[in-house]
């Protein structure tokens, strides 16, 4: 089972939430708070503020608290996700892209209307713990179980 850990920022400023648009290998387009995988000796929260920095130009100068985990169990894929999301302080200089992997394309902030319209196209994931966030009725943890093997035709299913 291969697992792995992941970050998201929750960034807002006077304009809305910081969105990414992310370019997936099938040429989607998924936006999603920026973040990314944690790496290996990282804490979440250094390996967040290296995404944000990697990803939009950012730096994240302190993390208020986690706001909600997630957990996707894949079995029929052999892997497991885990997702914690902490919602920034404060953040430092002005939104450039230069993602070095190539995945992060713009990066903009968005009122929670246009948040849930561009979120729409996300895996459940992301849509739901941030959108329930948006409206300030967010849970703590999210789990969600994938059945099949193939990830654009897997059944998903809230378990949590």
């Amino acid at each position: 089972m291969r697992r792995w850990t992941v970050g998201g920022a929750l960034i807002r400023n006077g304009d809305g939430l910081l969105l990414v648009a992310n370019r997936r290998r099938d040429q989607s387009v998924e936006w999603t708070p920026p973040g990314g995988v944690v790496d290996p000796g990282e804490t979440v929260l250094e390996g967040l503020g290296r995404e944000v920095l990697e990803e939009t130009g950012l730096r994240v100068t302190g993390w208020s608290h986690l706001v909600y985990g997630v957990v996707v169990d894949a079995p029929d894929m052999g892997w497991q996700l885990r997702v914690e999301a902490w919602e920034a302080e404060g953040v430092e200089g002005e939104i450039v892209m230069a993602d070095p992997d190539g995945i992060v394309e713009v990066g903009k902030y968005v009122d929670a209307a246009n948040a849930v319209k561009l979120l729409a196209a996300s895996p459940p994931w992301v849509r739901d713990p941030v959108g329930d966030w948006l409206v300030n009725s967010v849970a703590t943890h999210y789990r969600y179980l994938l059945r099949g093997h193939q990830r654009g035709a897997a059944r998903i299913e809230r378990v949590e």
